[in-house]
């Protein structure tokens, strides 16, 4: 497996890392617990490096199974994760409400070194921007974890172009996570230029279109309601329709290449810039090794330029997530 530095940090990952939210959470039927420690187990023998995870994931029980899994392998991987969100405002089970006072922010730490079983958080991002607290107080309590040993990287996600310049003038990030895809390009506008600026890694979550890239989702498939693509507009079966132009154009890449859509998709992220690594969440190992086979694909620059050009005439159907999920988690 290639590696690559996530922006100018000492911070060296695979190529490709893996995102393990849907391991416990996300959509039913989970994981089996051992079934996923064995497959994160053979991500590792397959040179993955870099692991995604979050206190809200489950919630907890994500960072529990990462840092069982993971145990063995201490000093081989880097372990990410995240704090940002707090309890249900209405008191029900889970977590929605944005936290990031730095108080919380500490007491999350400390909750996510035990359950992940480290002495030090490799890299730590805040999961989503708190407006009611300044992003340089989140920095500030970030650094002070990060000079206690506690934390060794800190990141960002989903955060916009001034956000990341106000934190990074308190403490240096290191990464910045959020959705980006052939069919989700909004970073390119502010924020890949500001972390090109500042030497920040990029961390592309959501980098197959949540399945739809892979072109094993069309109009017909249905969704378990647990699955927030059940409750997206872009994933409404008129909008799988009109957005099967972009697999179309994938499949049309792939079949020149012999490859998959999905290889092509990711191989398109690693080529935008040498400091951008992909997270594709699986929980099939045939998945895994098709995501790891990406990197081997070269695009030309001929390739690349049929690939912006088929897409700059292609729109997009439906926002990405539900209205009530965008005003509740600030997306």
């Amino acid at each position: 497996m290639q590696k690559r530095a996530l922006g100018n940090s000492s911070l060296d990952v695979s190529a490709l890392g893996l995102g393990c939210m849907r391991m416990s959470s996300g959509d039913s039927p989970v994981g089996d617990r051992r079934e996923m420690i064995a497959f994160l187990h053979a991500a590792v023998e397959r040179g993955i490096t870099f692991f995604d995870t979050a206190e809200v994931y489950g919630p907890f029980t994500n960072e529990e199974l990462v840092g069982e899994a993971l145990a063995p392998f201490r000093g081989k991987v880097i372990i990410a994760t995240k704090f940002g969100f707090g309890p249900n405002p209405d008191g029900s089970p889970g977590m929605t409400g944005l936290n990031s006072q730095p108080e919380h922010i500490k007491q999350v730490v400390e909750a996510s070194l035990k359950r992940l079983r480290l002495d030090a958080i490799d890299l730590l991002y805040q999961h989503r921007v708190d407006p009611d607290v300044p992003i340089e107080d989140v920095a500030g309590a970030v650094k002070d974890l990060i000079q206690q040993g506690k934390v060794k990287h800190f990141g960002l996600s989903e955060a916009g172009a001034q956000t990341i310049r106000r934190a990074h003038a308190v403490q240096p990030v290191t990464a910045l996570q959020s959705e980006y895809s052939l069919w989700w390009r909004n970073p390119e506008a502010d924020v890949l230029p500001v972390c090109e600026e500042l030497g920040i890694g990029f961390v592309p979550f959501s980098p197959l279109g949540r399945g739809f890239l892979t072109g094993k989702v069309d109009e017909n498939t249905t969704f378990d309601s647990s699955d927030i693509r059940s409750r997206s507009p872009r994933y409404t079966p008129d909008a799988r329709k009109a957005n099967r132009v972009v697999v179309d154009l994938l499949e049309r890449i792939g079949a020149q290449k012999g490859v998959t859509p999905a290889q092509i998709a990711l191989a398109w992220l690693l080529a935008q810039k040498p400091w951008i690594v992909p997270i594709p969440g699986s929980r099939k190992l045939e998945r895994l090794d098709e995501n790891i086979g990406a990197v081997a694909v070269e695009l030309t620059p001929g390739d690349l330029a049929e690939i912006e050009g088929a897409v700059s005439e292609i729109t997009v159907i439906g926002d990405r997530y539900p209205e009530a999920l965008r005003k509740q988690a600030g997306r």
